[in-house]
């Protein structure tokens, strides 16, 4: 008779279980595709969504099979082509395969002989990288967990290489500067790092929300003057609000003239290397020290796989130098085999096998598939929205990102849209999100899935319109 911890390793049991989430799942991306999955995200109040899942809890142990139907039933739907919210990808199936088995063999990756194939391949995706960003052959770089993960880890890439704080510790004010618009994980960054409220230098933005670079200069003065060491400006590739980008060379010429590490914050926007057609939008970015660019995002891969790459692949290994000797015998080389020397994960997930498996899967040009369509589409989007009298853009867009709002002739529109947003996510049939620019409030699409058609983006201007009405009756 099997124990409990036999049974639960059984190979039978695991075939059985494996069969029928893969079916469930299947089912899922049928029915998002078809039009049968009526709701993009079924919306619950907090506290409703907490006592039904402690409901479930107190049932004790049951079908599994039926925990996972509830789990996709309850969840906010990525692969619904009117799922238009945060940024985060809908996932290539084959990437969540992936991570079915990276998940049951669990490598971790801080040393060669526990990432014995998650090592070399995250080494072949940031040379991958490296080269579409137009770096040489000195560059290479990392994978970590998100976004703000490696942000924080380029700044303090950053800061090693123009203060010695790792072993004398602060003794100086430092501080980077950054544009108004940029994402919010900049901030938070800075302050980890001890700059506190002067050392984030936030640059006025123009009328497409790009950072002034005519105003650098200024601010940069202004900082030296009250004893701030800036080490670092950051550029946007794209903002999260609206998909602007930065004047990426202006900010280079700027990090060249007074001697400070530029970092290219591209976790959205920054793919676009892998397109002919939008790369342009980058220009600038290959004279970056440091470049961040999510998978997770306009790559199709799941959350979170985020690339550090660095322009001279030894930054990389200044950022953390301590000895670990149950680990490596040697915490000065620089072995690009131990990714623990890098980052700061040490049982790091085996995330480049979901990449990878999107390459050898799909090849390379689904990347560029993938951000060409949905930057035409957000093109596509801004031009039936000006079309349409009731609306208007905040920008003309960039990227896949797409800010807009129903006019009104009451004049409270900021209210009136606010209601609109609360109404959609109530009813559930589409899912996008709002924002803030200056005082006014504006709707926002972000098109992440590349099954989103131009009906799709109709339907949802007729529904705003409808909710409109309903609103301010």
């Amino acid at each position: 008779m099997q124990s409990t911890l036999q049974k639960a390793f059984s190979p039978d049991l695991f075939r059985q279980q494996a069969h029928n989430l893969v079916d469930i799942l299947a089912d899922y991306l049928e029915q998002s595709q078809n039009g049968s999955l009526e709701t993009v995200i079924p919306y619950k109040d907090p506290e409703e969504s907490l006592a039904f899942w402690q409901e479930d809890y107190q049932q004790g142990q049951g079908d599994v099979a039926e925990f996972f139907s509830k789990t996709i039933q309850y969840s906010n739907h990525l692969h619904h082509p009117r799922y238009m919210g945060h940024q985060v990808t809908p996932p290539v199936p084959i990437s969540a395969l992936a991570g079915m088995l990276s998940n049951m063999l669990n490598n971790g990756m801080a040393v060669y002989e526990m990432g014995l194939v998650s090592n070399p391949l995250e080494r072949i995706l940031s040379e991958l990288l490296a080269k579409k960003i137009g770096f040489d052959e000195n560059a290479s770089g990392l994978l970590t967990s998100g976004g703000t993960l490696a942000n924080l880890t380029a700044l303090l890439a950053a800061r090693a290489a123009k203060t010695d704080v790792w072993e004398e510790g602060n003794n100086e004010r430092l501080a980077v500067m950054v544009s108004e618009e940029a994402h919010y994980c900049i901030d938070r960054a800075a302050r980890i790092m001890g700059m506190g409220n002067e050392g984030i230098i936030k640059v006025p933005t123009n009328e497409l929300l790009q950072i002034r670079t005519d105003l650098l200069g200024q601010y940069y003065q202004e900082a030296t003057d009250k004893g701030l060491h800036v080490i670092a400006i950051i550029g946007s590739a794209c903002s999260t609000s609206t998909g602007s980008y930065d004047d990426l060379e202006a900010i280079a010429t700027f990090a060249q003239k007074h001697q400070l590490w530029f970092h290219a914050d591209g976790a959205h926007g920054g793919a676009v290397v892998f397109s002919d057609k939008y790369k342009h939008l980058v220009r600038g970015m290959n004279q970056a020290d440091s470049v961040v660019i999510d998978w997770h995002k306009m790559l199709m891969a799941p959350a979170l796989i985020t690339a550090v790459i660095f322009k001279r692949n030894d930054d990389a290994f200044k950022t953390f130098q301590q000895k670990a000797q149950y680990l490596w015998a040697n915490q000065h080389s620089k072995d690009w085999f131990n990714s623990g020397k890098r980052t700061f994960e040490c049982t790091k997930l085996m995330m480049s096998v979901k990449v990878y498996a999107i390459l050898k899967a799909h090849g390379e040009q689904i990347f560029t598939d993938n951000v060409e369509y949905l930057y035409d589409l957000g093109k596509q989007f801004a031009a039936l929205v000006k079309a349409r009298p009731n609306f208007e853009l905040a920008l003309e867009p960039e990227s896949n990102i797409v800010c807009f709002r129903l006019k009104s002739e009451s004049g409270l529109l900021n209210e009136l849209n606010a209601n609109i947003r609360k109404r959609l996510l109530e009813e559930g049939k589409f899912y996008i999100v709002q924002t803030t620019l200056g005082e006014n409030l504006y709707l926002r699409v972000s098109l992440m899935n590349p099954l989103t058609k131009e009906t799709d983006l109709i339907a949802l201007l007729d529904e705003v319109e409808r909710l409109g009405t309903l609103v301010a009756s």
